[in-house]
């Protein structure tokens, strides 16, 4: 007999979250597929989602924990929990608990009972707790943050009320059910303009596209702001109430016009001047800002800062259809308000923090301030930058411990155990999205000895005598804490089991209808006086890319609908995504490869001086001359990329995300 069961998809797409259905016969998943009734995905669910009911039974997932003596070798054996977790404890203790650090990935965020109780024991232990968003969206939220607008209206918002949607640099590939919002904005009349470094899906669903390039974005919105000030387009009157630093951002965007923007960014001049001018002029426009690789590039936060000043400039905040759209981070809040009660204060003295930024995250490895790093849920090794100083750093590291589903490039390289985690179908929790909490229940037992993230921690507490880090009665007890908020009506598990699944968040539609912004003049701020004291520029700006001519190719990672970071061993360990996405794929401009002899399909190398990695071209017109481009989390990516601090430790006290590195390369390609 088969069984249909409502969940989420596992995946951490926000601000994408999917329903699925999930049939299940004699204990095996058969089929799994969109729910038409989730609130917020609407039957939608991508190939990533469907090949979900693919780890289940696959022959690679790890069902015990494992153990091997020497690093880099395959000389894995099993060991028993109980083992397993003494010679952790045994290592904690010995190193002491500021020389251990947790570093929790996207898949410890599945059902985010896994993240909750990742953060509560670290802080409870005193460990060493970096924040996973710096190798994704910190940088632009930082930008966004500073200027004082980190909040978003809902998709439904833009959807049924925005006049003129400004996709800059979000690719509907990480948010694919935002596409739907847009189609029905479209229908209705809006505008939509596409503003990216290639010509992507959002493109095609857009009215009209922008080319930039890579790392400009900053210098196109100052041009556009110096376009609505000079020609008079500004809100007097929303600038005069609610915000601060008009006359020095008046002063500074001077010397930024758009034939200056033109030859940063390769958009014409006058199309500077029409998108100027046709943002102004709406009173419901909605900038949905890039959640990852925009940052990745020379942009970091300037872009973030600077595309962020434009609602305040134009007085578009504070009403429906108005302000910054959708984005990966924006909903962050939710999550940390939602583990208020579960996760303590981290109580470690100051002098032994290791701020969450990864230049001295990577010092901090390398001197051998770390001696037991645990990683739940992450391939640390694809998806941080600059993989060659990583692994020099993991070198030295006592005892790495990993828990997955499956084993990863740092599993085979560095760890020295291996811990089976469960599935999503295998436990319970919940999904947190922009507008609902879903519940995920628990469907099928677990296989072999796979076990939750929570409950390895709780053994571990329990070792170090960590007391009452799981006074709950029971998993629904701690689902109970986490949903017990004003903004969940203070739901249950029960009740969500008995009627719906999902729970309603009240938060509003469209952000900041009071006009009160988290800033500390509570307005929007052209001038930060909170960047200044920082040592940072408290206006928005822009930094020209530089590079050699050794290597002229600007090289972006970003998303595809096929891959996720480095989830599922790069998508090798399901076969549908194996198959959809077999290998790394360069994308570049047909110029690009005629003048260097590529054809399309061709294997290529591209390097610089950081290292090297092949891969095979796509040779298309999609990608403008001069940049190349590679969906994020293949190894091999980050030997590429720069390891340089963004920003000083003041910035990553203030707003954690923000300690991501640099990220930006430039490259060259060559056939073979």
């Amino acid at each position: 007999m088969t069984e249909t069961y409502r969940t989420m998809c596992p995946m951490n797409c926000l601000p994408t979250v999917c329903g699925m259905q999930v049939e299940v016969a004699d204990g095996q998943v058969v089929r799994v597929h969109g729910d038409p009734a989730n609130p917020e995905s609407r039957g939608f669910l991508c190939l990533r989602g469907r090949a979900t009911g693919e780890i289940i039974d696959s022959p690679s997932r790890l069902l015990r924990p494992r153990v091997r003596d020497r690093r880099n070798s395959d000389s894995w054996r099993d060991v028993t929990w109980d083992q397993a977790l003494d010679d952790i404890a045994g290592a904690i203790r010995t190193a002491g608990a500021h020389r251990t650090s947790v570093w929790c990935g996207h898949g410890v965020i599945v059902n985010m009972v896994g993240l909750a109780m990742s953060l509560r024991f670290a802080n409870m232990l005193g460990a060493q707790l970096w924040d996973g968003s710096i190798v994704c969206w910190g940088l632009g939220g930082f930008g966004v943050w500073l200027t004082g607008v980190p909040a978003v209206n809902s998709a439904e918002d833009l959807a049924e009320n925005a006049e003129l949607v400004l996709l800059w640099g979000a690719n509907l590939a990480s948010q694919p059910t935002t596409a739907p919002r847009i189609t029905a904005a479209r229908k209705r009349g809006a505008r939509v303009i596409a503003i990216d470094i290639r010509r992507t899906e959002a493109c095609d669903h857009a009215d009209q596209y922008m080319l930039v390039r890579p790392g400009t974005d900053a210098a196109l919105a100052l041009a556009m702001m110096h376009v609505i000030v000079d020609e008079n387009l500004h809100d007097h009157e929303f600038i005069e109430h609610h915000t601060v630093g008009f006359e020095a951002l008046s002063a500074h965007i001077a010397g930024c016009p758009p034939e200056w923007a033109e030859a940063e960014t390769g958009v014409p001049a006058g199309d500077i001047r029409a998108l100027a001018r046709e943002y102004a002029a709406s009173r419901r426009a909605t900038i949905l800002l890039g959640g990852s690789s925009m940052n990745k590039t020379a942009n970091r936060w300037y872009a973030a800062r600077a595309i962020s000043c434009l609602p305040g400039l134009t007085g578009n905040l504070g009403r429906p259809g108005a302000g910054m759209g959708p984005r990966h981070g924006a909903d962050a809040g939710v999550w940390y308000n939602a583990f208020g009660g579960i996760v303590p204060h981290d109580h470690k003295a100051p002098e032994t923090v290791i701020p969450s930024e990864m230049d001295t995250i990577l010092s901090a490895i390398e001197s051998g301030q770390i001696e037991v790093l645990i990683l739940p849920g992450t391939n640390m090794l694809s998806s941080y930058a600059d993989t060659a100083r990583l692994e020099r750093a993991l070198a030295r590291v006592k005892l790495v411990v990993c828990i997955d589903l499956f084993m990863s490039d740092t599993s085979r390289a560095f760890a020295d155990l291996v811990l089976p985690g469960t599935a999503w179908l295998e436990e319970s929790g919940l999904k947190f999205g922009p507008s609902y909490i879903h519940l995920m229940d628990r469907v099928l037992d677990p296989p072999g000895e796979t076990r939750p993230v929570w409950q390895m921690f709780a053994a571990l507490a329990e070792r170090l005598r960590l007391e009452g880090f799981f006074p709950w009665s029971s998993i629904d007890g701690l689902l109970d804490a986490i949903l017990d908020k004003d903004q969940t009506g203070h739901a249950k598990v029960a009740e969500l089991r008995a009627s719906s699944p999902s729970v309603r968040i009240d938060v509003p539609s469209y952000a900041y209808a009071t006009l009160e912004f988290p800033t500390p003049s509570g307005k929007v701020e052209f001038f930060s006086e909170r960047a200044q004291a920082m040592g940072l520029p408290p206006l928005p700006i822009y930094e020209p890319p530089v590079h050699g001519t050794a290597y002229p190719l600007a090289f972006v990672q970003g998303r595809s609908l096929t891959q996720f970071h480095a989830f599922y061993d790069h998508g090798r360990a399901l076969p549908s995504l194996a198959k959809a996405d077999p290998e790394p794929v360069l994308w570049m401009s047909t110029a690009d490869a005629l003048s260097r002899g590529i054809g399309d399909g061709a294997m290529v190398r591209f390097y610089n001086e950081g290292g090297e990695m092949r891969a095979r071209a796509r040779v298309t017109e999609r990608m403008p001359a001069g940049t190349v481009w590679m969906c994020d989390g293949w190894m091999g990516i980050n030997r590429l990329t720069s390891s340089a601090r963004t920003v000083p430790d003041a910035a990553v006290a203030a707003f954690p995300p923000s300690g991501s590195a640099r990220y930006d390369a430039f490259v060259e390609v060559s056939a073979g």
